[in-house]
């Protein structure tokens, strides 16, 4: 009769630390940071500016649908990073540089959530009203930490990629 400790020099011993585990984190990190890059470069970067030069598309309507085009985008992004935090936390590596990308990912929501987009919504309901509003630096602000987002996304899953091509320290019992 096969003794349980046969099976033990076949098959390879996973525990939290070691390859199926941290391949699993890794991947589904890779995953959402870059699925995350996607949305984010195809709503901020392609369809908003496109949709400006659509000439059916009066400006009142236009800003309408980006009202509620970055509203739905933030709260998504607000899930995307939560699930991207949590993918770092199970990792068993230590992902020190992740956590702190993490955060300045999350600062930027926090500042774009409080700050920039109540007063870009409240601007595009004064131009919807009609009224001549001026010139102001939020949506600067805003694209610019649209594109800090995109540098950080990037980096996020380049280091997911490499950390996927990093050699696995699978261990068999001989």
């Amino acid at each position: 009769m096969p003794d349980a400790r046969d099976s033990q020099k076949v098959l390879p011993q996973f525990d939290r630390d070691q390859s199926v585990w941290r391949s699993f984190s890794d991947i589904a990190f890779g995953f959402v940071a870059m699925i995350w890059l996607g949305g984010l470069l195809g709503v901020s970067f392609l369809a908003t500016p496109v949709k400006f030069q659509a000439p059916s598309l009066d400006l009142p309507t236009a800003l309408d649908v980006g009202r509620v085009t970055f509203a739905l985008l933030s709260k998504t992004e607000w899930a995307l990073c939560a699930i991207v935090f949590a993918t770092t936390l199970l990792s068993p590596q230590s992902r020190n540089l992740r956590l702190g990308v993490i955060a300045i990912l999350a600062l930027v929501l926090i500042i774009q959530a409080v700050w920039l987009l109540p007063l870009l919504d409240a601007r595009v309901s004064q131009i919807i009203a009609g009224v001549m509003v001026p010139g102001t630096p939020h949506h600067r602000l805003y694209i610019a930490a649209e594109a800090l987002k995109v540098v950080l996304l990037v980096g996020l899953s380049i280091d997911a990629l490499s950390a996927l091509r990093a050699p696995r320290d699978v261990q068999r019992c001989a």
